[in-house]
């Protein structure tokens, strides 16, 4: 059988070789993205056949990419940098079209894009590192939604020793913003790595975090829903700003969260924040339900103007800014970069809450409307809860 294999080996590489194509081999020798000492970094990609390559990654500015130079084997390169620490996505384009690289076994999805990862370590990035600390545990839970008549699914993260011991935790409930499922804050979001970092250093209390999926159309991420009879398929319906999960996360994760896990009582033992979309459902919760959490998280949106079709995304806004006001909170924290689009709405959410005398604590980064910005944005928020 040994010398079977070794004939048939010898064969293979023969026809190969006189077929002039590259052995499959060859792209696996191919290393990339390669770290540079000085944080410079080298991309590299085998593809003899294209006539064009660039790069494009999330360092760059919208729109912009970097050309790769092709050498005599058909192996294309470019290197860039050097890159501040962080954890980045790319992709090529060859000849125009999308590709992944193949050398890199780090790949990420936002919502249906699929990314490269790249992470620059240092200490703007040492929050997002896996490093030898106790580990919490992330689990993928399934619960009925009699709001939105689905059987639906959600992340948990519950921190380390929870296994152990009979403690109970305060929560923080976290929203993805549009184009997100309950995916998008463990896989791009790091917010395992983050919080047992942040725990392990004492920077933060430890706490559960619910991450679910805020999209009341879906039950769960693309690939991921269940199989429902035709009448009841929901087709991943848009429903931004009809306030439909807000209503589902109050009367259907709340209590199943607080019936499955060890919880502590009381508003004061919960935060509710989100990003974009998900700020929006922050802010429609703390309008609306105000007697349910103590403390509210805003990363990247704000009070807009209406759209072009006239829509006013909050309602009645003066009765319900009063109504939280009346009901008091802990703390209520926005975040926003001078870059973000909706920068502008974070000023003026944080205008509104001042003229009527709510405190407010208001966070301003460079950057934009990024992974980037929420990343710090959940560390520096998870610093300040339950305390």
């Amino acid at each position: 059988m040994k010398q079977n294999l070794t004939i048939f080996a010898f064969l293979f590489c023969s026809i190969i070789a006189g077929s002039g194509q590259e052995a499959p081999w060859r792209f696996s020798r191919v290393r990339s993205p390669e770290l540079q000492s000085d944080r410079s970094v080298t991309f590299n990609l085998f593809a003899p056949e294209a006539s064009g390559i660039v790069l494009n990654g999330g360092w760059m500015g919208w729109g912009t990419s970097e050309p790769l130079i092709r050498n005599d084997t058909g192996l294309w390169s470019v290197t860039v940098g050097p890159l501040e620490p962080e954890i980045y996505t790319y992709a090529f384009y060859v000849d125009g079209v999308k590709v992944l690289d193949p050398a890199n076994t780090g790949i990420v999805r936002d919502g249906r894009r699929f990314e490269s990862m790249l992470l620059v370590p240092g200490e703007g990035s040492s929050l997002y590192m896996v490093r030898d600390v106790p580990h919490g545990t992330l689990a993928k839970v399934w619960y009925e939604s009699p709001t939105l008549e689905m059987h639906r699914r959600m992340y948990v993260y519950t921190p380390p020793g929870y296994e152990q011991g009979g403690k109970e935790y305060p929560v923080l409930y976290l929203l993805h913003g549009g184009g997100g499922d309950e995916d998008a804050w463990t896989t791009l979001g790091r917010t395992c790595q983050i919080m047992d970092n942040l725990i392990a250093e004492n920077r933060c209390r430890p706490m559960i975090v619910v991450m679910t999926n805020g999209n009341p159309g879906d039950a769960a991420a693309p690939g991921e829903e269940p199989v429902l009879e035709e009448e009841k398929q929901r087709g991943g319906a848009f429903d931004m700003g009809t306030r439909r999960f807000e209503e589902s996360l109050v009367k259907d994760v709340i209590p199943y969260v607080e019936e499955h896990y060890r919880t502590l009582d009381g508003r004061e033992n919960r935060t509710v924040s989100g990003l974009s979309m998900g700020g929006m459902q922050t802010m429609n919760l703390g309008f609306d339900y105000p007697e349910m959490f103590a403390y509210y998280g805003v990363m990247s949106m704000g009070i807009t103007e209406n759209d072009r079709s006239g829509r006013d995304w909050f309602p009645d806004l003066e009765t319900r800014m009063q109504h939280l006001k009346e009901s008091g909170y802990e703390l209520y924290w926005i975040g926003c970069g001078t870059d973000d689009f909706l920068h502008d709405a974070a000023l003026n959410l944080v205008a509104e809450m001042e003229k009527r005398d709510m405190e407010v604590v208001y966070l301003e980064t460079g950057g934009g409307h990024t992974w980037s910005n929420w990343r710090i944005y959940l560390s520096e928020l998870a610093s300040l809860l339950f305390r």
